[in-house]
Parts: C-alpha cells; sequence; structure tokens
C-alpha cells in the first residue's frame, strides 16, 4: 500500500483522525473528503478528482441516541450510495473500499459471540440504517471490491463525552462524588480506537472483496468491571445513579463479537492485531482529561 493514496470520509471524526494518522505512517497519500454526501454533483466531482487507489468511509452519525432519525437514513443509506455511485465513475476503479458498519446490526444476538452470517435483529433505526447501508452496498459488488467492516465498542482520547466511556473517564479525572447513568446491566466490548484503525487499514490490504469482517476483541466487560478498573487506576470512588431519562427502552444487553474471521486473515498472512490493554487506553484518557480541566 505504501505510496498509495487513500480516500477517507469523516477524516475529522473521531476515528477519522486515528485513521488518517495511521495511513500516512504507513505510507499512504491521504486525501480527506470535504464533500457532503449528499451533493452528489460536488461528490462526485471530488471524487474523479482524487483518483483513490484505497477508500476507507468512515462518515456517519456516530452517536446511537440521536433523535434525528431521517438523518440516519440520510447519511448511513442514501449518503453511502451516493459516495458508491461516485466511485463507479471512475476510470480505474479503487483496490478496495472500506465501508465502517457497526455491530448494531446484531441487536440482542442469541450467540454468546455475535458471528458475520447471523440473522441481522437491529433494534433502533441507527442499527437499521447500518444494515439499510450494508444491504445497498451489495448491489455494488459486481463493480467495486468493497469490503464491510462491523467494528464492536471502541474508545480513546478525543472521543465526545457523550459516549459512556469519556463520560466516566472524565468523571473519575475530576474525582466527582456520583455520576448518573442509564441502563447499568450492559456488556460490551471495549476497544482501543488504534486497534480499530489497524484493523480498517489491514483489511484495505488483505481483506477479501464483498465480504463482511467483524472488528472485535471477544472480550466482554461489564460496566461494574469498567467501573472498578478506573477506580483501581484512580484511586477514587464514586457513586452510580441511575437517571431514568438515560435509560433507553431499546437497549442491547450484550454486545460481543467473534473475532475468528478476521484472526484467521491476518494470522494467515502472519499479522495480528495492536490491541492497547483497556487499562492503557483509560490511563491515557484520564491523562487527557485531567490536562484538559486543568
Amino acid at each position: 500500500m505504501n505510496s498509495s493514496n487513500i480516500l477517507i470520509t469523516g477524516a475529522r471524526g473521531f476515528t477519522g483522525l486515528y485513521l488518517k494518522d495511521a495511513a500516512q505512517k504507513s505510507g499512504l497519500k491521504v486525501h480527506e473528503l470535504t464533500s457532503n454526501l449528499n451533493d452528489v454533483e460536488a461528490l462526485e466531482k471530488e471524487v474523479l478528482s482524487a483518483t483513490p487507489d484505497y477508500v476507507a468511509h468512515l462518515a456517519g452519525i456516530s452517536f446511537v441516541a440521536s433523535k434525528d432519525h431521517e438523518a440516519f437514513y440520510r447519511v448511513h443509506a442514501l449518503g453511502t450510495s451516493n459516495l458508491l455511485q461516485a466511485l463507479t465513475k471512475l476510470e480505474k476503479a479503487p483496490k478496495k473500499v472500506l465501508l465502517a458498519s457497526s455491530a448494531t446490526v446484531y441487536g440482542n444476538s442469541a450467540n454468546h459471540l455475535s458471528v458475520e452470517d447471523q440473522a441481522l435483529t437491529p433494534i433502533d433505526h441507527y442499527a437499521i440504517s447500518k444494515v439499510a447501508m450494508e444491504e445497498m452496498a451489495k448491489t455494488f459488488f459486481n463493480r467495486l471490491p468493497i469490503v464491510i467492516a462491523r467494528p464492536f465498542n471502541y474508545t480513546g482520547v478525543g472521543q465526545k463525552g457523550n459516549f459512556l466511556i469519556p463520560k466516566l473517564v472524565d468523571h473519575f479525572a475530576k474525582r466527582k462524588p456520583f455520576i448518573e447513568l442509564g441502563n447499568l446491566n450492559i456488556e460490551r466490548e471495549f476497544n482501543d480506537v488504534n486497534m480499530i484503525c489497524d484493523a480498517y487499514l489491514k483489511l484495505l490490504d488483505l481483506g477479501k472483496e464483498n465480504e463482511i469482517y467483524n472488528v472485535c476483541s471477544g472480550q466482554a466487560r461489564s460496566l461494574q468491571f469498567v467501573m472498578d478498573t478506573l477506580k483501581q487506576i484512580t484511586g477514587h470512588d464514586i457513586e452510580i445513579r441511575v437517571n431514568p431519562d438515560f435509560v433507553r427502552a431499546s437497549e442491547v444487553h450484550r454486545m460481543v463479537g467473534n473475532p475468528e474471521k478476521l484472526n484467521h486473515l491476518l494470522a494467515s498472512n502472519a499479522l495480528s492485531l495492536q490491541a492497547p490493554a483497556l487499562e492503557y487506553t483509560f490511563k491515557q484518557m484520564l491523562t487527557a482529561s485531567s490536562i484538559l480541566s486543568t
């Protein structure tokens, strides 16, 4: 992939900033898409000008609880369709197009670890819009070398405070006496954003086209485990108060993936993912939060 160029959508977002940095360090020349995905004319003009060798499509609405339901479909399904349509007009097709979907498409999975070929049971508009994006993308499989990634929960320095982990980190960093949360009985993966970006670059290079890959660790973490880890690092204890306004009626109670398919792909190429320990990620976030609050 060295000396190639990559078009990144959503390059100014949380994940995009990390992916841009990782791509540049790997020798890729980055073009950040600036056009609105729903401005078809401007989008096509910019794509044709960029002539990308690789495309990483990260742009989207990241906050699952957003109340603008129409925007989910406008951005995730229609916006992605517009991007793919523009890519088909390139004189030379990209070597690989990675679409960032979401583990939320699995919903409340009956499987202990969600696998790529199981039935999807999305439970909210965010997840349904991601399913719509995936199904729409399949209509381009005969025209573009597409890989779909389903990342499970991840975090890191710079993630917005309306997400669970940054909110918790901020409260511990500021040694607040209590925190208001919603659903407490949940299990999630809490991976590092650097691992996700490492996986994306490896999938762009090695992923089999027209395939879907979980990007995950397979390690479930309870909310209590997260709280205990932050308490151990900071030496601070905090009271949890349940705020009914934060409780979502449609909640995925367990969201943990099976990483076997991705791990097999990497192992067959003598590779593995760079996966920082959760404690390391928390320490980085706590340091950043403390600096910002001073």
